[in-house]
This record gives C-alpha cells, structure tokens and sequence, in this order.
C-alpha cells in the first residue's frame, strides 16, 4: 500500500505547477476579454 501512496504523492506533486501555469494562463485570458470588452463599449 504505501509504494501505490507515494506513486500517488508523487503525481500530485509533479502536476501542480502545470495547474497553476494553466491557471495563469486563464485568468490572463479573462482580464484580456474583459479589457477588450470594456474598451468595445468605448468605456476605456
């Protein structure tokens, strides 16, 4: 049991910097569309 835990430990470890980084990449998009949107309208 414990070696299937630190396979398991394991993976969680090595995907947390490509979720933060898909993160990242999302949250830049939003504030992109927003910003976009916000100029459209001529409000910016």
């Amino acid at each position: 049991m414990a070696r299937g835990d630190n396979e398991i430990e394991e993976f969680r470890r090595r995907r947390r910097p490509r979720n933060l980084a898909i993160l990242s990449i999302l949250v830049g998009l939003i504030v992109l569309f927003y910003i976009l949107t916000i100029v459209r309208m001529g409000g910016g």
